[in-house]
C-alpha cells in the first residue's frame, strides 16, 4: 500500500469512525460488536482501496460494508437468540429502505444524533470517570490506546484495561443506546464536557504523529459541543467549553506554516485569525458568565483565550489578568499541567526568572517528568533570561520527550537558532 493511500485511509477513519461506531451501535445494540464491525471494515478498506481506489463517499462505503457484515454474521450463527434473528430482519428492511449512499444520510436524520447518544452512553454512571473518558475517546474520538495514555499521562496498559472493562460493564449492565432524561442528563454533562475537552485538545495539538493538528477530530468535538449547548443551554460550563473551543479554533489557520511546521501563539499573524469564530467564542463566553457568578474551569480557560483574542498584538496581551485567571484555575483543578501554564504566564507578566522558579518546583511532580512541554517552557524562559547554553540543553530534553514529529522539529529549530547565536557571540574578533 502506498503511503498516500495509507494516509488517506487514516484520515477518513479519523473523520468517520465515530459515526460508524454510533450507527452500528444503534443497529446492533452492543458496543463491543459495533466496534469489532468497525475495525473489520477498516481492515477491508485497507485491503480493497489501494487496488479499487478510494470511493467517492468513503463514509457510506464503510457503513454499507459494516452493515453487510452484521447481517452475514447474524445469519451464520445458529445459536443466536430469537431477538438477534429479528434484528437481522430489521437490518435487511433498513437496507432496502436506505440503499447505497442514502444509508449515511439516513443515519444523520435520526432524532438526537447517534454520535451524541454514543457519547452519553459511554459516560454512563455505571463506569468510573476515568473509564468514561477513556472509552469515549476510543469510540467517539477514534483515538488509539497510546494516544489516550499520553492525554492522561498514565501508562498504556492502564488505559487498555479501562477500555476493556468499560465495554464489558456496559454490556453486562445492559446500558441502553439512548439519550438520558431529566436529572440523569445533567449528572452526565460534566463527564461529557471532560471527554469533549480531551478530544478537542487531541485535534488541536496532536500528541503524536506527523501532523501538529488533526482538524477532523477538533471539528467533531466542536460540532458535538454545539449540539450539547442546544441540549442543555442552562449549564454555564457547556457554554464555557464551547467558548474555549471556538476561541482556540479561531487561531487554527495561523498555527502552522505552509510546510506544516507549528507557529507559536506570540509569533502568529493575527490577521489570519478567524474573526467569525472569535466572535462566536466571545459570545459563548459572555453567556457562560451570565449564567453563573463563579466561573468553572472551562469558562476560566475560555476567559484566558479571550484575553489573547482581544489583544491586537502579542505585546498588548494582558498577562497579569491571565495569571489571575490561572490562579483561579489552579485552585479549582489542582492540575500540574495548569500549574505549568500558569508558570509560563507568570514569566510573561513578571519576567523569566519568576517563571523559572516555579518550573523548578514543578520538575519534582511525577506527572510532568516525561511531559515535553515542561523542558520546552524552561528552554524558552532560559533564552529570554539570556542563558542560551542552558536553553539549548532544555530544548534537547524536550525534543527527546516529544511524541509529535512537528514538536520535535520545532525544538530542533530552536536549538539550531540558539547555536548560531552562541557561535556568533563567541567568534573571535578579526
Amino acid at each position: 500500500m502506498s503511503d498516500e493511500v495509507q494516509r488517506a485511509v487514516a484520515a477518513i477513519w479519523r473523520a468517520e469512525s465515530a459515526r460508524l461506531v454510533a450507527g452500528l451501535m444503534r443497529l446492533t445494540g452492543d458496543v463491543g460488536t459495533a466496534e469489532d464491525l468497525a475495525q473489520d471494515v477498516l481492515m477491508a478498506a485497507l485491503t480493497q482501496w489501494p487496488g479499487d481506489g478510494i470511493p467517492d463517499n468513503p463514509g457510506a462505503w464503510l457503513m454499507r460494508s459494516a452493515r453487510h457484515r452484521a447481517i452475514d454474521g447474524l445469519r451464520r450463527d445458529q445459536l443466536l437468540e430469537r431477538k438477534h434473528a429479528e434484528l437481522a430482519v430489521q437490518l435487511d428492511a433498513h437496507q432496502r429502505a436506505h440503499p447505497e449512499n442514502a444509508w449515511a444520510d439516513a443515519l444523520d436524520q435520526e432524532v438526537g444524533d447517534d454520535v451524541l447518544r454514543l457519547l452519553f452512553m459511554t459516560c454512563h454512571p455505571v463506569l468510573s470517570v476515568d473509564a468514561q473518558v477513556a472509552l469515549t475517546l476510543r469510540l467517539v474520538g477514534g483515538l488509539t490506546t497510546p494516544e489516550i495514555a499520553r492525554a492522561y499521562l498514565v501508562p498504556e496498559a492502564t488505559i487498555a484495561q479501562r477500555i476493556v472493562r468499560a465495554k464489558r460493564t456496559l454490556v453486562e449492565s445492559r446500558v441502553p443506546f439512548e439519550m438520558p432524561r431529566g436529572g440523569a442528563l445533567e449528572d452526565r454533562v460534566a463527564s461529557v464536557l471532560r471527554v469533549l475537552y480531551l478530544v478537542f485538545n487531541e485535534g488541536y495539538a496532536a500528541s503524536a504523529g506527523a501532523d501538529w493538528m488533526r482538524p477532523a477530530l477538533a471539528s467533531e468535538a466542536l460540532r458535538l459541543a454545539r449540539l450539547l449547548v442546544q441540549l442543555v443551554p442552562q449549564v454555564s460550563e457547556v457554554h464555557g467549553l464551547l467558548a474555549l473551543m471556538e476561541l482556540q479554533w479561531s487561531r487554527a489557520d495561523a498555527r502552522t506554516a505552509p510546510d506544516g511546521s507549528p507557529i507559536l501563539l506570540l509569533d502568529q499573524d493575527r490577521g489570519r485569525w478567524d474573526q467569525l469564530a472569535m466572535h462566536r467564542g466571545l459570545a459563548a463566553q459572555a453567556q457562560a458568565e451570565a449564567l453563573t457568578g463563579t466561573l468553572g474551569p472551562y469558562a476560566l480557560q475560555a476567559a484566558i483565550a479571550a484575553c489573547h483574542a482581544r489583544a491586537t498584538t502579542a505585546s498588548a496581551t494582558d498577562w497579569v489578568r491571565i495569571v489571575a485567571l490561572y490562579d483561579g484555575l489552579v485552585e479549582l483543578t489542582g492540575s500540574p499541567v495548569v500549574e505549568l501554564n500558569r508558570a509560563v504566564a507568570v514569566s510573561m507578566a513578571f519576567g523569566p526568572t519568576e517563571g523559572l522558579a516555579l518550573l523548578a518546583e514543578l520538575a519534582e511532580d511525577p506527572a510532568l517528568r516525561r511531559y515535553h512541554l515542561l523542558p520546552a517552557a524552561e528552554g524558552d524562559m532560559l533564552e529570554r533570561a539570556g542563558q542560551p547554553d542552558a536553553a539549548i540543553g532544555a530544548f534537547q530534553r524536550a525534543m527527546t520527550l516529544a511524541e509529535n514529529a512537528q514538536d520535535r522539529a520545532a525544538m530542533q529549530r530552536r536549538i539550531e537558532s540558539l547555536s548560531l547565536k552562541t557561535s556568533a557571540t563567541n567568534a573571535p574578533v578579526a
